[in-house]
């Protein structure tokens, strides 16, 4: 295996990109990065190699980014998303009804809302995203495609 200084060059921007998918907050996000990645220190024992290392990172990252929120309710609403982030998305979310918006997010099916909030809101590629979820690029291409238009074809029909 890897020592963990070549483990965090390889992946700390990966893991970076995903905590910044869900906080859309880049400041946040660098912080539950150093925290994931010391949780990942303390646990490296417990690593089998049953999955890839991304996959194991990502999975620490959500369970810390989780954690928080837990401890920050107040934080994370779409209102905290659209200060922050600067994407052609944002426009886009600006000026939706924002509580639609995430009610429409929160409905949408698994795999296509998380592959949604990891593109969108964190700009991985699709290549992170298929090694983030155990997938091939092609696959999420395609899944973020069907869950793009399965999203707009819901929305469109509620907003009409």
């Amino acid at each position: 295996m890897q020592s963990m200084d070549e483990i965090y060059q390889q992946y700390a921007q990966m893991v970076y990109k995903f905590l910044l998918s869900r906080t859309c907050n880049p400041d946040l996000a660098e912080e539950l990065t150093q925290e994931t990645f010391y949780q990942a220190i303390r646990t490296i024992d417990r690593f089998d190699e049953s999955c890839q290392l991304s996959t194991w990172l990502c999975a620490i990252a959500k369970n810390v980014y989780h954690t928080w929120q837990r401890k920050h309710p107040e934080v994370g609403t779409l209102e905290e998303y659209t200060k922050t982030c600067d994407s052609a998305e944002k426009d886009v979310l600006q000026s939706m009804d924002r509580i639609e918006l995430m009610k429409q997010l929160h409905v949408c099916p698994e795999p296509f809302r998380e592959i949604l909030y990891m593109r969108l809101f964190g700009d991985l590629s699709f290549k992170e995203i298929g090694e983030i979820m155990g997938r091939s690029e092609n696959w999420a291409r395609v899944n973020f495609y069907r869950g793009k238009e399965k999203f707009r074809k819901e929305w469109l029909k509620n907003e009409t």
